[in-house]
């Protein structure tokens, strides 16, 4: 189910050139001003080791992984030129394959930052788990046995 949630207060919301991270409905989003102050949502894990994106630079139309060096399409995702062009990251390109993030409806108020997401991706991921008498996660409703 898509819906817009509240995902970071307008006044924390960095300038133009820069990224920030929140959560919106469970999920890790990295949300990048661009130069002309449009608000962009990724995910906020860079693949292939998970470094939070929102520490990137935000450059024109992309931001840029802050520790392997890939830059990623602030409106698809996808890889822009080299995968893992830095340091360490020319030998961790070579054992993974390039991957994007994923991207995310972003509007905007005079008081929040909303992001669209599947308000029941949690839920749907959870519910294989197994929930028994010795489950430490205790019941689905939250309460424990």
């Amino acid at each position: 189910k898509l819906q817009y949630v509240d995902a970071l207060p307008i006044e924390d919301l960095p300038g133009p050139g820069f990224a920030t991270s929140c959560v919106a409905g469970g999920l890790a989003i990295c949300l990048a001003v661009d130069k002309n102050g449009k608000v962009w949502g990724l995910g906020d894990k860079c693949p292939p080791i998970n470094q939070p994106l929102s520490f990137g630079k935000v450059g024109d139309g992309v931001i840029e992984d802050p520790v392997l060096g890939t830059k990623f399409s602030l409106s698809t995702g996808e890889v822009v030129g080299k995968w893992c062009p830095s340091g360490i990251g020319l030998l961790l390109g070579g054992v993974f394959d390039a991957t994007g993030v994923p991207t995310f409806p972003v509007k905007t108020s005079k008081t929040m930052v909303q992001v669209q997401v599947d308000v029941n991706a949690k839920l749907n991921y959870e519910a294989e788990y197994w929930t028994g008498i010795l489950d430490a996660q205790g019941k689905s409703d939250g309460t424990y046995y």
